[in-house]
């Protein structure tokens, strides 16, 4: 995950073919949807470094509502949330690459959309779009969740009092159920042979 380990691009049209694939690379970071840097390098197909560059040559594009500035919680729920990084740092040639050199930049969907209009290419404008749908996707799911919420909401209060009244239900079949104490004895009804 170092910015400058140099990341191969997928075969073309695998990277950004659904939008669910990219659905799964989003992370919500203080509350807000977000994509790391080295997501979208990989997608877009260049270097996390070289992304970095063209996003501090471009610093005025993206405020602090387009790329979030992360900070020690945020670095230890993104190790949480990727377990390949170890939280100290070691120095032996053997452990290389184990760690993030730079911090990491999420970008939210307003960054994303600006840093296709930074890295200025057919790959980046493709992707872009796939990353936009995968966006408008996550809206859509977590609007339907919250409208089955409404409902599941609105069945409980509507259902409060039915269980007592199926109680009362239950009672009254048990009663009809329950064998009569005493029966007085019915003359049979019908012909009847005189022996």
């Amino acid at each position: 995950m170092g910015p400058t380990r140099r990341i191969s691009a997928p075969p073309a049209g695998t990277a950004h073919s659904g939008a669910g694939d990219i659905t799964s690379l989003i992370v919500v970071l203080r509350g807000q949807r977000v994509l790391l840097d080295s997501d979208l390098a990989r997608l877009y197909g260049v270097q996390v470094k070289a992304l970095k560059q063209a996003v501090r040559r471009n610093r005025a594009r993206f405020p602090d509502d387009f790329l979030i500035e992360p900070d020690e919680d945020d670095l230890r729920f993104l190790r949480s949330r990727f377990v390949t990084l170890e939280t100290a740092p070691v120095v032996s040639a053997d452990r290389r690459g184990q760690h993030a050199k730079y911090l990491p930049f999420p970008f939210t969907e307003q960054g994303v959309a600006m840093l296709s209009s930074v890295l200025r290419s057919e790959r980046a404008i493709l992707v872009n779009i796939a990353i936009m749908r995968a966006f408008v996707q996550m809206r859509r799911l977590l609007a339907t969740h919250a409208e089955l919420a409404r409902k599941i909401e609105a069945l409980e209060r509507s259902s409060a009092g039915h269980d007592a009244r199926i109680l009362e239900i239950f009672a009254v079949l048990r009663k009809l159920l329950a064998e009569p104490a005493s029966v007085p004895p019915r003359h049979a009804i019908g012909f009847r042979p005189s022996a």
